[in-house]
């Protein structure tokens, strides 16, 4: 029985809140979890949109990169 382990290199991760508070939450805890796999934020990318509403809507993507 062969058993092989792939190490992740790259993992883009998509995050949405409805307040800048909770999708920083959100990223900063999965950004522990990725430490555990060794990997680190290469890049962050977010936006912020208004709904006919008013209603304020965050979201990011985040760029994990296998540490070197």
């Amino acid at each position: 029985m062969n058993f092989h382990l792939d190490i992740i290199e790259d993992k883009i991760e998509f995050f949405e809140a409805e307040n800048i508070k909770d999708l920083e939450h959100k990223i900063q805890a999965q950004i522990e979890i990725n430490k555990s796999i060794l990997l680190q934020v290469a890049s962050v990318s977010h936006q912020m949109h208004v709904s006919e509403e008013g209603r304020r809507f965050y979201s990011a993507v985040v760029h994990f990169k296998a540490k070197k």
